[in-house]
């Protein structure tokens, strides 16, 4: 799945470089993929797209149908609603050789969908969700404000962790375990701490670490660990990644580390995220 300032920074590239373009074809499922997931037949997808012009997308966190953590692009009386990786193709341009999705525009530009490890391509009439299920408000909404974060705390066990708690069952849309590195970090939360041991100074921390983190990796175009439209790598320098795991810590200088928790790879700092 591509993450919630990714979503965005693709959605705002798509409005910018594909609105106005008329799909000359539509092509899905050409190379099946065992977690790659439509909505009904794939093979219906040219029948429903083909001829369609995009007009917009759901670049506007505050938008209508914006709450959504996926890249929605409208396609006419079409909504394609996307969470995995996008690619635009130039004129000309060599596409890749497997694909999940591929749009080819009448000007001979393609948008393309490779799935790496999950993604779905859902297309449904627009205005009517389909498969794909309203989501609660997210993170960069005014929506998503101290009620809203209260009210997820209050509906879990205050003995789950930091990471269970921000990073599974989607409860903050768009929220996964890659953006979660550096949220926790700018709250000073290790990602295994329980919520029980959390005062209201750690939680108000957290909701601010959340939006702002989130608010300046968007603004940067995306993180340096993954790509754009244009296959391109973000300008938001990770603070805890793969990238930076031989680094000393930024602001104590002391050793970071990586380990294995809850089907994927945290990274902290034991010194500023004491657990």
């Amino acid at each position: 799945m591509i993450e919630l300032p990714e979503t965005y920074v693709l959605a705002e590239q798509i409005e910018r470089e594909l609105t106005g373009k008329t799909i000359r074809s539509a092509v899905a499922n050409a190379h099946p993929h065992g977690f790659a997931f439509y909505t009904g037949d794939p093979a219906a997808y040219g029948g429903m797209l083909s001829g369609k012009m995009i007009t917009g997308t759901n670049a506007d966190p505050n938008a209508i149908d914006a709450w959504d953590s996926n890249v929605e692009i409208i396609c006419g009386d079409m909504l394609l609603s996307i969470s995995t990786p996008i690619k635009y193709h130039a004129p000309g341009a060599k596409l890749p050789k497997s694909h999940q999705l591929l749009l080819e525009f009448e000007d001979g530009s393609h948008l393309s969908c490779t799935v790496q490890m999950w993604g779905g391509m859902h297309c449904f009439p627009y205005g009517g969700r389909g498969e794909v299920p309203r989501q609660p408000p997210g993170p960069l909404t005014d929506a998503f404000d101290e009620a809203n974060f209260d009210g997820l705390l209050s509906g879990v066990k205050p003995t789950i962790s930091a990471k269970a708690f921000l990073a599974t069952e989607q409860r903050v849309p768009g929220l996964g375990n890659g953006v979660l590195q550096d949220i926790l970090f700018n709250a000073r939360i290790h990602p295994k701490r329980k919520l029980q041991s959390l005062t209201d100074g750690d939680k108000a921390a957290l909701l601010h670490s959340v939006k702002s983190t989130l608010a300046e990796m968007k603004a940067l175009g995306g993180r340096d660990t993954e790509k754009d439209l244009f296959d391109q790598k973000g300008g938001y320098q990770t603070i805890l990644s793969n990238n930076t795991l031989k680094s000393p810590c930024r602001v104590c200088g002391a050793g970071l580390i990586r380990e294995a928790y809850l089907g994927g790879n945290i990274y902290y700092c034991p010194v500023c995220q004491p657990l």
